[in-house]
């Protein structure tokens, strides 16, 4: 009983309403009891739904209570409050919001970008399954980065295009909040270069769940039909040992593909550290010139045998990568899903990181946005921003805290950075106090300095806000390229800004609401719903409106 109110928002009912539901459900019950029931059809996860279709399904899968004898409703002893699953053993870096810093003392913002957007559907799952994600489970850049927006494609030969905007922040009006948003050039199918994929599969007894080696598998169906003839194809798998299933494989050769696929089971510890190994063996035999040579590691991070410890795989993925083998690592799983692990992995080996949660989020990643999951189109993509200290009093970059890298980091080409493929788009955030605000935000204080001076330039920008730079390097390219842009003061009055921005806000504040975070200002959901709504466009995908339901969601689980 308590389980299916909680549905219903966790409002508090009268003892009419109560007593008239007691009602409703017992009459259900017994002409239910009088029913015959067919088999029901399994499902793993949701999709994209109207408001409609999201009430619908949360009736059709609350418990049916079943009637039950006078005597034996009076010997039933209160119903055990609704448990959800263990999740103890899920892992999450901790996260520390982003502060505020002063534009005088410290006018350079440097990080690298992120394409993963991992965050996003493992909140969903939680919220989905009627709790709270951890505040360290929500990463806001991948959040943001999970929608598509209508950005400027590349025109100019580079392989990404700089779009940007400024308005004043919804959740704090004395503040300006500014967007960063990349479009990488999109490749049509015919365009994409030949694939050399290994697929490294988690067999081990912790996949054995729905949602685990068996959504996988569904999964990896969908990819497989999308393979050409010159596509290259090796599975490796990995349990209490490494071992190869199928060797390279034409694209053509689907059915052998599949059947290799079908043939996989679950048992055993999990020795990831050697199925890494031999999944980079595989890749470097079969390595294409100037193809897409990338491992795609698909497990819940549960790695317990052999090679495990987090700095011994890194160290492993960090050497791998100087061969120009890329990695896209796929989460599956609730319980034990180690997702720190998964992200490091990731980030260390020119790579991205998804969290599978439902076959159409499977669809969305293998399929859809193939070309940005599978085929890189720039390397080690860092932006450093110069805020201009006569306009700028203070900034803070929201998200991106795994990201951040020292100013020197910058023209280092030693140092490693994000991956942008083909199609994606990243988006960064950053809040701004203008000069002359009063913020009601405890800025930091910094003593004059004795030895420097402490004067604001006196060259002519008073029409620029910040300096963006960038730099990347070719797939297999060593050395960097330089990309400047000024970012004009022109502000925006919201209602002129663009339905992207808007919504990028609004998802922004949903984080910043889901983390309790102590820059949230004005936030509430009520905002957050109704700027998402506002800003829904067309949303042929329905990745907006789920947006919207999942801040429902959020709004009654949280209050």
């Amino acid at each position: 009983m308590g389980y299916f109110l909680g549905s219903f928002g966790q409002k508090k009912l009268g003892d009419r309403q109560v007593a008239l539901l007691l009602a409703l459900f017992l009459a259900g019950g017994q002409i239910l009891a009088g029913c015959s029931s067919g088999p029901q059809n399994e499902t793993v996860g949701r999709s994209p739904m109207a408001e409609g279709d999201q009430a619908t399904e949360l009736a059709e899968e609350a418990p049916m209570p079943t009637a039950a004898a006078p005597a034996e409703r009076e010997m039933q002893p209160p119903s055990e409050p609704f448990q959800g699953e263990d999740l103890s053993q899920e892992d999450y870096n901790l996260i520390e919001d982003n502060p505020f810093f002063l534009a005088q003392t410290d006018p350079l913002s440097t990080f690298a970008i992120d394409v993963d957007t991992a965050a996003y559907s493992n909140v969903r799952r939680f919220l989905n399954d009627g709790m709270l994600p951890p505040p360290d489970a929500v990463r806001i850049e991948e959040l943001i980065n999970y929608f598509s927006y209508d950005y400027a494609e590349p025109t100019d030969g580079k392989p990404f295009a700089i779009n940007t905007e400024v308005a004043t922040a919804p959740w704090q009006p004395e503040h300006r909040l500014v967007r960063i948003g990349l479009q990488g050039q999109k490749l049509a199918s015919e365009e994409l270069p030949p694939n050399n994929l290994v697929f490294l599969f988690d067999v081990s007894g912790s996949m054995n769940d729905a949602d685990k080696l068996p959504l996988l598998k569904s999964g990896f169906r969908l990819l497989i039909n999308e393979l050409r003839p010159e596509d290259r194809i090796s599975i490796v798998v990995y349990a209490g040992a490494a071992g190869l299933v199928l060797p390279p494989t034409s694209g053509a050769e689907k059915e052998t593909i599949l059947a290799a696929l079908e043939s996989l089971e679950a048992g055993g510890s999990t020795a990831g550290g050697e199925g890494i190994e031999l999944a980079y063996q595989q890749a470097a035999d079969s390595f294409i010139e100037n193809g897409n040579n990338r491992v795609i590691l698909a497990t819940d991070g549960d790695f317990n045998v052999g090679m495990s410890s987090d700095s011994e795989l890194v160290r492993l993925i960090e050497e791998k990568r100087e061969q120009d083998i890329f990695l896209t690592v796929l989460g599956f799983g609730s319980g034990n899903l180690k997702d720190a692990k998964m992200e490091q992995l990731a980030n260390n080996g020119n790579g991205n990181y998804a969290y599978i949660d439902s076959i159409l989020e499977a669809k969305k990643v293998l399929v859809t946005e193939m070309g940005g999951t599978l085929v890189t189109l720039a390397k080690d993509v860092k932006i450093q921003v110069e805020f201009n200290p006569n306009l700028v009093q203070a900034y803070r970059l929201i998200g991106y805290e795994n990201r951040l890298l020292a100013a020197q980091d910058f023209n280092d080409d030693t140092k490693d950075a994000g991956e942008l493929g083909a199609g994606h788009q990243v988006t960064a955030l950053y809040e701004v106090v203008p000069v002359g605000a009063e913020s009601p935000i405890d800025l930091p204080q910094v003593d004059e300095l004795k030895y420097q001076e402490n004067t604001t330039t006196t060259s002519d920008f008073s029409d620029e806000l910040m300096q963006l730079k960038l730099r990347y390097k070719q797939p297999t390219g060593d050395t960097s390229e330089l990309i400047t842009q000024a970012i004009a003061n022109q502000i925006i009055p919201w209602r002129g800004t663009s339905e992207d921005f808007q919504f990028a806000a609004a998802v922004a504040e949903f984080g910043m609401l889901l983390r309790d975070s102590e820059y949230r200002g004005e936030s509430n959901f009520d905002q957050v719903i109704k700027l998402a709504q506002d800003a829904k466009g067309a949303d042929l995908e329905g990745y907006r409106s789920e947006f919207i339901q999942l801040a429902k969601t959020a709004q009654a689980l949280k209050f």
